[in-house]
């Protein structure tokens, strides 16, 4: 399968990087990261830059698409917006990682459809026209989206399931090794200590800016 993963400027590394690690395991999956432009992206630390092998203008048609989120999402119609309809006009699957999701929401992509996003971005999901859902990994028709940041590796493991079957996805999950065990139990704001989640909510642009 050909698959298309964004990129644009400082969008998080590891939304595109681990759906990467498990769809690039599969063979005979070919995985391109595209961009406004060729060339270099710097991520949101400013520390990492991944680099796109095509302009939208030349990115190959792709059965799967792939949208991660980002510090500062790009949500004001554009031609990233233009790109991502016709690219689903075509896709088998149009998927996203945290608020990837309000980017393909701008597209006019999920309306009326179940979908996740970053928990402190989950609400904003109604400003277009889609409906919260407060899963990590959410299935609508063709459209698969993860919740924040790690939850993009759950949801490329599931996809990988739909595809190709569940021996093919775990036969990857073992070989990354992926056995998540956390030190501590605070990767959802349903299980981490009050405190920290209100911390987090009060700084909300540590986070993302929207």
């Amino acid at each position: 399968m050909q698959i298309n993963i964004l990129l644009y400027d400082r969008m998080t590394a590891l939304d595109a990087v681990g759906p990467y690690e498990v769809l690039s395991r599969f063979p005979g999956n070919e995985v391109r990261f595209v961009a406004e432009k060729a060339g270099p992206v710097r991520t949101d630390t400013g520390y990492l830059t991944l680099v796109a092998d095509s302009s939208l203008d030349e990115a190959p048609t792709a059965d799967i698409v792939l949208v991660p989120g980002g510090y500062a999402p790009p949500l004001t119609p554009g031609p990233i917006h233009e790109w991502l309809r016709a690219a689903d006009a075509i896709s088998t699957w149009t998927t996203s990682v945290c608020v990837g999701s309000l980017i393909l929401g701008v597209a006019g992509l999920l309306t009326g459809r179940r979908a996740t996003s970053h928990w402190m971005a989950l609400d904003h999901l109604r400003d277009y026209g889609a409906e919260p859902t407060a899963e990590r990994v959410v299935f609508d028709g063709k459209y698969a989206t993860a919740a924040g940041v790690s939850s993009g590796i759950d949801m490329a493991l599931a996809l990988l399931g739909k595809v190709f079957g569940p021996e093919a996805a775990m036969t990857v999950q073992l070989g990354i090794e992926y056995d998540p065990q956390p030190p501590f139990r605070a990767g959802s704001p349903a299980t981490a200590p009050d405190p920290i989640v209100t911390f987090l909510r009060e700084n909300r642009d540590l986070v993302v800016q929207l």
